[in-house]
């Protein structure tokens, strides 16, 4: 109720101030005025990213490696899942599924996203299981990459995935889109934006997208999206920020997960496609709902000083029944369990921040001192089904029945707290060499509690202090050497029913990362490049079956990318990750690559636009991922595979309104490949699909 009754404030504020405008530009001749942006990069090196307690930076001014990946650049691909917005990133594995709980992970240097602190909107946060947010709702989606306890607290060495929604624009937006994807989804987007009132004081920006039908696996799937954002300049000198994101998400027919705790074999079986309808039995399902909510205010303090405040709320449900095959043999057959419940979270935080630039002596600071509160709800069913239905294999038809009838009664199971204060001080000491240094102090609680609200767990840590420091060197404007080191502390994990020591609450892992940096970005080309070394405490299941923390895991690795412009005409670009992991200090397994690290994975990219046809553009790109380890005993992986993809766009104006087609194809060759998806989990690739759309701007 609260979008429309403002969309409908909003309609009759441009209706009234339409009228006053029609009359005198009635008088004047009609002058058109056309720029268009163009970056000759695809690296977006200018582009500001959301770096927590160091506030926002330009990627090109952060001394961390970070990608940026724009609403253009998802539209132009038609993304469907994470693992699409980053597939030309060499540091991110892909281990999502579209359509599917797992459409959000991924795994970033080896590393998987922590779905509890792992992912942000806005730089707020949010719990992202199960959770595929609407794409066409974001400006750019931004990471960054590795160990992140200084910018945003308790959280895995992965990194942080931070959705930007789209924001008020100072020249109207208006347009509609119709889109297609393979096997018969339809889906319809409208974006509107602009300002009204007295001196443009008021800014607006309302999105809504539907999506609804038949998936490749056959299974169905329904989403109505909407998301409102607001700003008000109350003052010269204060602003008011509003921002909201609704989703119901729908989903059935989707495909197992498989699991392979159980096996026996040394190879995996022999691939299948993830439009294979023979693994869906009847009844699987996926259904979430996800609000957020966030109002901030800043106020200019003074030419170089800025305070700010913000509050955010996000809650996310979901009921799921779906199956988890427990692989058995090289021939395919498995035991098949169903697993029903349903869950919900909470999420809400207060931060506070002043940042600003001063100056001792001959040296400038730019400085950034906040605090932040958070607090985390977890709900889940008391009376969860996780039961053996049956057996199969996956080369035949699953004739399991997943029905359910289940009426579940969700209960608090935890809350988690932290509480925290930062500083940070970038110091200029010449034009071309800076210091940074920061301090995060934070207290975190996790409570625990029994199915009749009784606290039957606890672990608290008082003012833990997660360092960072950096030393930059700019040889040129656009051109930064940087060398960092970065602590992180993340929880510790609550054991799932899947090992022995099911429900034990494990302590807290410790990590550290040292990192070597290059980054630049000239008129018509733009180069990166990052030396790493990860060392963070092993987590994995021993022998026994038992989920234990024994030693440690370390990730080392070459990151390398490019791209430039060739003519009025080419785009080309490259990504390159080269990955050392193992298993040291006191591990059972030293020496053993970590699960999930894949030793080499390799991207490329190339755009034409073709002259004889103004507006058309051609692409294709390619991303190659090395062979992953399933588990911490090395005993089974999942061999390397390429995944090709292509696309074009044409611009043109029907009509006198610009108008936009887009065709993408992804894994063109239709190729069939197993995917790590977690430790001991495997997932068929997504399949061929065809995807187009139509934009047009009124």
């Amino acid at each position: 109720m609260l979008v429309l009754w403002a969309a409908a404030q909003i309609g009759r504020a441009h209706a009234q101030e339409a009228q006053g405008k029609d009359a005198a530009a009635a008088a004047l001749p009609t002058v058109t005025v056309t720029a268009e942006s163009q970056d000759d990069t695809q690296q977006h090196l200018g582009a500001k990213v959301s770096s927590g307690a160091l506030g926002a930076r330009s990627q090109l001014e952060t001394p961390f490696s970070t990608t940026v990946v724009r609403g253009e650049d998802m539209a132009e691909r038609q993304v469907s899942k994470l693992g699409d917005v980053f597939a030309l990133d060499a540091s991110v594995s892909d281990n999502s599924g579209a359509y599917s709980a797992w459409a959000s992970y991924i795994t970033v240097r080896g590393l998987p996203l922590d779905w509890q602190n792992g992912y942000r909107i806005n730089g707020q946060p949010f719990l992202s299981y199960a959770i595929t947010l609407p794409y066409e709702h974001f400006e750019q989606i931004e990471l960054l990459k590795g160990s992140s306890g200084f910018m945003y607290g308790f959280g895995s060495p992965g990194g942080i995935v931070n959705y930007v929604t789209k924001k008020p624009t100072d020249q109207p937006v208006r347009s509609i889109e119709v889109g297609y994807k393979t096997a018969g989804i339809w889906s319809e987007h409208v974006d509107l934006g602009g300002r009204f009132g007295t001196d443009d004081r008021f800014g607006y920006r309302l999105n809504a997208t539907h999506e609804e039908g038949k998936t490749y696996n056959d299974g169905n799937v329904r989403r109505d999206s909407v998301s409102l954002g607001l700003d008000a300049k109350l003052t010269d000198k204060l602003t008011w920020t509003f921002d909201s994101l609704y989703q119901k998400r729908t989903s059935t027919g989707q495909t197992p997960s498989i699991y392979l705790g159980s096996y026996t074999g040394t190879q995996l079986p022999a691939t299948i496609s993830a439009d294979n309808q023979g693994l869906v039995g009847a009844g699987q399902h996926l259904a979430t709902d996800f609000n957020l909510y966030s109002t901030g205010l800043q106020y200019k303090l003074s030419p170089d000083w800025t305070l700010s405040t913000s509050y955010s709320h996000s809650s996310a449900t979901r009921s799921r029944n779906e199956g988890i095959a427990y692989l058995l043999d090289s021939s395919g057959n498995y035991d098949d369990y169903r697993s029903d419940s349903a869950e919900g979270h909470r999420f809400n935080q207060w931060q506070a921040m002043a940042t600003g630039k001063l100056r001792t002596g001959d040296f400038e600071h730019q400085l950034t001192l906040g605090a932040s509160w958070q607090k985390q709800v977890n709900y889940y069913s008391s009376n969860s089904v996780y039961q053996l239905i049956g057996s199969g294999s996956i080369f035949g038809q699953n004739t399991n029945s997943y029905a359910s009838s289940t009426d579940f009664t969700p209960y608090r199971n935890s809350d988690i707290t932290q509480r925290a204060v930062f500083a940070s001080d970038t110091l200029k000491l010449s034009d071309r060499w800076s210091v940074l240094g920061g301090l995060r102090s934070t207290t975190y609680e996790q409570i625990g509690y029994d199915t009749t609200g009784e606290r039957n767990s606890s672990y608290r840590k008082s003012g833990v202090i997660t360092p960072t420091l950096a030393l930059m060197f700019k040889p040129a404007p656009d051109t930064t050497l940087y060398t960092s080191y970065v602590e992180s502390l993340e929880p510790g994990s609550t054991v799932g029913s899947l090992y022995a020591n099911e429900g034990q609450l494990l302590n807290p892992l410790k990590s550290k990362q040292y990192e070597l940096g290059l980054k630049t970005e000239r008129d018509r080309w733009s180069a990166t490049a990052a030396l790493f070394r990860i060392e963070r405490g092993a987590e994995y299941a021993n022998s026994a079956n038992v989920l234990v923390q024994d030693g440690q895991s370390i990730y080392q690795g070459l990151e390398l990318g490019a791209s430039t412009r060739l003519g009025s005409q080419w785009r080309i670009g490259g990504n390159l990750m080269l990955l050392d992991s193992s298993y040291e200090r006191g591990s059972s397994y030293i020496g053993n690559r970590v699960a999930g690290a894949p030793k080499l994975v390799a991207t490329a990219q190339v755009s034409y636009d073709v002259a004889q046809v103004p507006g058309l553009r051609l692409s294709a790109d390619m991303k190659y991922t090395g062979n992953t380890m399933l588990n911490a005993a090395n005993q089974l992986s999942v061999p390397g595979y390429t995944i090709a993809n292509i696309g074009a766009s044409y611009t043109t104006r029907i009509g006198g309104r610009n108008t936009t087609f887009r065709a993408a194809i992804n894994n063109v060759a239709n190729k069939r490949y197993w995917e790590y998806q977690y430790d001991n989990y495997i997932k068929p690739g997504d399949p061929r699909t065809f995807s187009v759309s139509a934009k047009l701007d009124f």
